[in-house]
């Protein structure tokens, strides 16, 4: 598959999806041929599945959730999110996902509770992907160019890879943690715009916290959830890498500034409020969603 104009034209996608927009293994399979078999068994069955549930909210994606509901029967139960998040009253000491390893007592969330609201930009690169010491030295300092008060979740084996002069600028205006309670901190009015690698968990937490973003995505469905952020939802901007597919300190900075500073930062935080109200609507009492896990329940409860 070069682009996604064939996705376009079955009707189930409602954007068009350029090569970049895609997933490196679907664009080039044959340089993923290991990770392209293993995606595809993942999806043998789903044909003959009896139910299929999306984390998702159909009014976020209502041409992808119908044509998945007519292919695959699927139905959207989400954003699968802590009910407390979601505003709704029926578990309301529901606050956390499952088992957490991690105190949510956080010392960010101190710093946090200083600055100023929608003033400061969490930066998130998730738990999987790794950057270089080189692609970390162009963040951080974006990060710090931004002028912006900034948190940057750089996990505990990737912590060597920044150099000491960047530590001292960051200090300056930032702080540096090897892990944050993610929704806490969308959800703390401090907060103001996301740096994230657009993986769905992250993607979606944003969309409930009402919180722009900033794309920088590498992989997987990473690309397609980037261009949904800035051209379906109007929530924030995609990062743009140079010939050599590295992404540069100013980029960083001019996207940053784009969101929380230019022209359409109203428009940006106007949208994600929407977005926001409707994903808590869609998750309480008579909800898209709620409907979709009452009927599944009743659906086995009643065998």
């Amino acid at each position: 598959m070069a682009d996604g104009s064939a996705l376009r034209r079955r009707g189930a996608v409602s954007v068009d999806l350029g090569p970049e927009d895609l997933s490196p293994f679907l664009v080039s399979p044959e340089l993923y041929p290991k990770y392209l078999d293993v995606s595809i068994r993942q999806f043998e069955g789903l044909e003959d599945a009896g139910d299929v549930l999306v984390n998702s909210f159909r009014d976020l994606e209502p041409q992808e959730a119908e044509y998945m509901e007519s292919r695959w029967r699927a139905k959207t139960v989400g954003p699968t999110l802590p009910s407390f998040f979601l505003d709704d009253g029926r578990l309301p000491s529901n606050k956390a996902y499952g088992v957490s390893f991690f105190s949510s007592d956080a010392p960010c969330m101190a710093w946090l509770d200083r600055q100023p609201p929608c003033s400061v930009v969490l930066a998130s690169y998730g738990t999987v992907y790794s950057l270089d010491a080189g692609e970390l030295d162009e963040l951080g300092n974006g990060l710090c160019d931004s002028g912006r008060p900034f948190l940057w979740v750089v996990r505990s084996n990737e912590a060597q890879k920044i150099s000491e002069e960047l530590h001292g600028r960051c200090k300056e205006n930032g702080l540096i943690v090897p892990w944050c309670p993610q929704l806490e901190v969308l959800a703390h009015k401090a907060t103001g715009c996301f740096l994230t690698h657009c993986g769905w968990n992250s993607t979606t937490e944003a969309l409930v916290a009402g919180v722009p973003m900033v794309a920088m995505p590498r992989s997987a469905d990473q690309p397609t959830t980037a261009k949904y952020v800035e051209s379906a939802w109007g929530i924030g901007v995609g990062m743009h890498t140079d010939e050599k597919g590295l992404v540069r300190r100013e980029e960083v900075e001019r996207c940053i500034r784009k969101v929380m500073d230019g022209e359409g930062k109203v428009e940006y935080r106007k949208n994600a409020t929407k977005w926001m109200k409707m994903a808590k609507e869609a998750m309480q009492e008579g909800g898209s969603s709620d409907k979709n896990i009452a009927e599944f329940a009743a659906k086995y409860l009643s065998r």
